[in-house]
């Protein structure tokens, strides 16, 4: 479970503004083996060089994507859908590479 710090808006801002809307893609798991521990740790890696907040998403079930043990624990599967969500200033770029990762097993 994915928790987030609140600001006095709610949101999770610090100031009462949020001026950054989120970047969620929907994601079908093409890794070979899916994200077993070696890819599950490159995923992990790619998330940390970001500065976003990397949420990812199976069946409901929300953790942090720079967490290993969280993204192990949704035992995701080759063909499997997932939703990538990226929220901060590189957002737009985190999900970009993640998802291109998640689909090809390659940061293009």
């Amino acid at each position: 479970m994915v928790h987030r710090r609140r600001g006095r808006d709610g949101r999770g801002s610090d100031n009462g503004v949020s001026n950054m809307a989120a970047t969620r893609k929907k994601v079908t798991v093409r890794q070979k083996y899916g994200l077993h521990a070696r890819p599950a740790a490159s995923f992990v890696k790619l998330a940390r060089k970001f500065e976003a907040e990397i949420i990812l998403e199976k069946n409901s079930e929300r953790v942090d994507g720079k967490s290993i043990m969280g993204v192990m624990m949704l035992a995701i599967s080759r063909g499997e859908t997932v939703y990538l969500e990226a929220d901060g200033p590189d957002g737009e770029r985190a999900c970009e590479q993640l998802k291109s990762f998640l689909e090809n097993g390659t940061l293009d």
